[in-house]
């Protein structure tokens, strides 16, 4: 799979002055964590599944959770299994009648992952897929701390020593004991020692944000993001800041979910610049995602990544065009980070950048750097004259 695979090959080769690279489920953890994007959220109960994954795959989806916790009914939980079990297997069976699978067993098929309730349920639905498994990259784990996480993550670690089939874990950051101030860094002192103890298989932690908006009776608008709301701000600041770090003993944060896929009335005005859309003759295209609540979720995308965050939670497959086209790398960025590390900068050192608009110091720059040219790899760099409404056009039909 690849990021904009979906796009014909003379498309791509009009956006990107290098193109995203391929991956597998069995490629690195460290490129995937990086490529899961726009991870899209599907009922485990929904009746045409193994449609739907394909559809979304086809679609441009790298990365599906499928939700046997919060989306269902408590009562639906026992239904969704089953239904889990039995589109797997319909998946692996039309896999093996369309050719050989790669040796990742997976082929055309998005990074899937199952968000459970209980630790017990992750060596029961593994055992119940059977040679299934092998389309499954690993769990979703809800409202992770230490105390009630590593349960889950030693039902992991026995689940894949069962199976044979390497499984990640991808914990959920949503507990109340996360957003209280005054039990906030113990908990996430916790959180760290117990990921840390299995960094091998933590592939991502995402963030629960509507967990932390209901602790409070909130709720953001369309014109509001995630860090317009102080309280859920300064947990993801604090999220980034012990768990994230870009020292070697950070992990991959993801982004909050975007609840809006249509827009209700406003209080402000949209929040995108009309120059950039009608530069390149795509007016219509700008009225569309302001109709559908996409310019607010634009900025999300973007305050995520300034905040150190990659990838989002996404629960409608209107979102996942936006997240990955604003997740490629500019040409600029892409010159600053390659000039950064060139061999010779080793010593450090400032240097004008090619773009001859900022200063590129090499070793505060390195670790953005580094992190920028593993972005490229998973979501290529665009040309030169090439912005994100060139990619998001590229994408949207119409």
């Amino acid at each position: 799979m690849r990021h904009f695979g979906h796009l014909a090959p003379e498309v791509r080769k009009r956006l990107f002055h290098q193109e995203p690279c391929e991956f597998t489920a069995n490629s690195p953890a460290r490129l995937l964590a990086a490529a899961l994007g726009a991870t899209l959220y599907s009922p485990a109960t929904r009746p045409l599944l193994a449609d739907d994954i394909l559809k979304q795959a086809a679609n441009g989806v790298v990365s599906m959770v499928l939700c046997l916790e919060d989306s269902i009914d408590d009562a639906d939980v026992e239904r969704g299994e089953e239904n889990l079990v039995r589109h797997f297997a319909d998946l692996a069976a039309r896999l093996r009648t369309a050719g050989p699978a790669r040796d990742d067993g997976a082929a055309g098929l998005p990074l899937l992952f199952i968000r459970v309730r209980t630790p017990e349920q992750i060596p029961d639905l593994v055992r119940r897929l059977g040679p299934s498994v092998r389309l499954l990259s690993g769990f979703v784990l809800p409202k992770f701390t230490a105390e009630r996480g590593m349960p889950y993550l030693e039902a992991l670690e026995a689940a894949e020593a069962a199976s044979g089939r390497r499984l990640f874990a991808m914990p959920v950051l949503e507990s109340p004991e996360l957003l209280y101030r005054e039990s906030r860094v113990e908990t996430l002192e916790g959180i760290f020692r117990a990921v840390d103890k299995y960094r091998d298989r933590v592939l991502a932690l995402r963030l629960g944000v509507t967990d932390f908006c209901s602790a409070y009776g909130l709720r953001r608008a369309p014109d509001m993001t995630a860090y317009d709301v102080q309280v859920v701000a300064s947990v993801i600041a604090d999220v980034v800041n012990m768990l994230g770090r870009a020292d070697g003993t950070g992990f991959t944060v993801t982004g909050p979910v975007w609840e809006y896929f249509r827009a209700p009335e406003r209080m402000f005005k949209p929040q995108l610049r009309q120059s950039p859309f009608l530069e390149v003759q795509a007016a219509g295209l700008r009225e569309r995602l302001i109709e559908h609540a996409m310019d607010g979720l634009l900025r999300e995308i973007s305050l995520d990544q300034a905040n150190g965050l990659l990838g989002k939670t996404c629960i409608h497959p209107s979102h996942v065009l936006p997240v990955h086209a604003l997740s490629v790398v500019s040409h600029e960025e892409y010159s600053d980070a390659a000039d950064i590390l060139r061999p010779e900068r080793g010593g450090g050192g400032v240097l004008r950048s090619a773009y001859t608009n900022k200063m590129n110091e090499v070793k505060p720059h390195r670790a953005w750097a580094e992190r920028t040219l593993l972005r490229a790899e998973v979501f290529g760099v665009a040309r030169a004259d090439v912005g994100f409404v060139e990619l998001l056009a590229a994408g949207i039909p119409g």
